[in-house]
């Protein structure tokens, strides 16, 4: 793609404000610092990967991948900011199915050892890995509000915390694993997802891409399962004081 076109590409935002412009729903702003943001964190970490690619250190492959845990652990933990250490326990449950999925591609020799497979796998396991957490912590929150009443009288009756919230924390896993569901349900018949797009695009025989996309699906099954369950058994406790009494 050539810098002109890519400027051309502005005309879909200006429809984005023209229509949020017309429609007063006031998002003009967001939409303006949302399109720069973007923008100028997509130009960095391209940057960013060129020089990382070229180095191929094992070091700076580990330091990306840090960064995405912890910018996915603050952005996830930022929808229960009254739950304290959420955002650690959100950090440990993306750590283990980082490590657990990237050591299994690995250990198999599905992909290969390089930062062009490692950074982007684990680019879009962490980020589907996020969502899932984000949905669980969502779910979660609604479950604590209106089984209050129920969670009280377990508690009453000298369940532990933990057995008090155990058929909350099993919707809110089953919720958070919905769309990923549905979406393998879907996929290549709804949808081309980005991955097998791009390759496309850029290219690959279809073929080809459509073997990556089949592996990536695979994949996001995985990690949105291992992560709901981990987040179910890393904060069920953290709902309540120490004293277990509901937050």
């Amino acid at each position: 793609m050539t810098n002109a076109a890519l400027v051309c590409t502005l005309v879909f935002v200006a429809v984005t404000m023209a229509l949020s412009f017309r429609q007063k729903l006031g998002l003009e702003k967001e939409i303006a610092v949302g399109t720069i943001r973007s923008a100028v964190q997509l130009m960095f970490i391209g940057y960013v990967l060129h020089f990382v690619f070229d180095t191929k250190h094992p070091l700076f492959i580990v330091l990306i991948v840090a960064a995405m845990i912890a910018v996915a652990s603050w952005n996830a933990g930022g929808r229960v900011r009254h739950i304290p250490g959420i955002k650690l326990s959100i950090a440990a449950a993306l750590c283990c199915t980082e490590a657990v999925t990237m050591g299994l591609m690995l250990g198999l020799r599905i992909i290969e050892p390089t930062p062009q497979y490692i950074i982007p796998v684990s680019g879009i396991t962490i980020g589907s890995s996020m969502i899932v957490c984000g949905l669980f912590l969502n779910q979660m929150k609604r479950e604590m509000e209106s089984a209050r009443g129920e969670i009280e009288a377990l508690l009453a009756l000298g369940a532990t915390a933990r057995q008090a919230v155990r058929e909350a924390v099993k919707r809110s896993v089953r919720s958070s694993m919905i769309p990923t569901i549905d979406g393998m349900k879907t996929v290549g018949l709804v949808q081309l997802p980005g991955m097998m797009t791009g390759m496309i695009v850029a290219g690959a025989d279809p073929v080809e891409a459509v073997r990556y996309q089949i592996l990536i699906m695979f994949v996001l099954a995985s990690s949105a399962a291992l992560t709901a369950m981990l987040m179910g058994r890393l904060s069920d406790r953290q709902w309540f004081t120490k004293d277990e009494r509901l937050r």
